[in-house]
């Protein structure tokens, strides 16, 4: 790259968003919206239910509330500055914004692909071998693993932001996009981007692509496993399976598509990535933890415990009340 006596002089990037349509904006806004606020419920109260009830302090619930703050963060990365612009015609996003974007976007997403490998494994564990289970997955492998995770995002990130900050950006400034990523920033650059392009392949495209190999086969293995050994409940953990590996599809396969090759326009490109920044993070609760009998069981305990408190607070007050009367 070709770059030594260029420098950067874009102090902002343009963003076309989803669509230039007014009407069709405040559409969209009201869905995303609702979206971002479901997201947000659903995720926060897998967090504090998995906190405050001491039954569901074990390895896969500590997994799942860990899941859940990354999909809060991750869907706060990039929806607020979305709802944001759909509200303006003229959206636009400063240097130093965009890149910081794109850094914890990537730093997120990482650490989420590596957090699912992880649960994929304490699920193989449990099923595969239910009598050593408590003793292979304890409390320091399960740290071990989520502190795995989060290095590997904040490793592919730092590597990702990295090489694009060598780039000089100079010219264009225009992004058809409504949030900043690698695959649009990258052909902005004022140079020869052959050589980025190919380390943004090798960075995210191999990466998800092995992740995602080695979550599906992973999968079947635990699928053949409930086949041929366990009887008890076989339909439903094999419901489970189905629909994780539908939601694991979601997430990685949009991300390859994006990710593992040179970016070139398509009219999916946004239909996509809509799907893996604004939509995922609410289907993974639903999903991964919602559909879990124990922990829709906790969530209603604790519901009737803090409605069954809140009703005796007011007669208490109603009480009080009489008696000063």
């Amino acid at each position: 790259m070709e770059s030594k006596n260029i420098t950067t002089t874009v102090t902002e990037f343009v963003l076309l968003g989803l669509t230039q349509s007014h009407r069709v904006q405040y559409c969209l806004y009201v869905i995303f919206f609702l979206i971002y606020v479901i997201t947000w419920l659903l995720n926060f109260t897998i967090m504090a239910t998995v906190a405050v009830d001491h039954h569901l302090h074990t390895p896969m619930y500590f997994l799942l509330a860990n899941l859940a703050f990354l999909d809060v963060s991750d869907s706060s990365v990039n929806t607020p500055k979305l709802l944001s612009d759909l509200l303006t015609q003229h959206k636009v996003i400063s240097f130093n914004q965009c890149f910081l974007q794109m850094f914890f976007f990537h730093f997120i997403a990482g650490a989420m692909a590596f957090l699912l490998l992880a649960m994929t494994v304490d699920r193989y564990v449990a099923i595969c071998e239910p009598l050593r289970y408590l003793s292979i997955m304890n409390w320091n492998t399960c740290t071990g693993l989520v502190a795995a995770a989060w290095l590997g995002g904040f490793l592919h990130s730092v590597t990702q932001t990295g090489l694009l900050l060598q780039l000089p950006f100079c010219g264009p400034n225009v992004l058809d996009n409504f949030y900043c990523d690698v695959p649009q920033v990258i052909k902005l650059a004022c140079t020869d981007t052959r050589m980025a392009e190919l380390q943004m392949v090798f960075n995210s495209g191999v990466i998800l692509i092995s992740l995602f190999v080695i979550l599906i086969i992973s999968y079947i293995v635990i699928l053949l496993k409930i086949r041929t050994c366990i009887t008890e409940g076989k339909r439903k953990a094999l419901s489970t399976c189905g629909t994780q590996i539908t939601v694991v599809s979601l997430i990685f396969i949009p991300c390859i598509l994006t990710y593992a090759q040179p970016y070139k326009k398509s009219p999916g490109d946004k239909v996509a990535s809509v799907v893996f920044t604004v939509v995922t993070p609410m289907l993974n609760p639903m999903i991964y933890t919602l559909r879990n009998t124990e922990m829709k069981k906790a969530i209603r305990t604790i519901l009737l415990s803090s409605a069954s408190k809140m009703a005796h607070s007011n007669f208490d007050r109603s009480i009080s009340l009489v008696f000063l009367h």
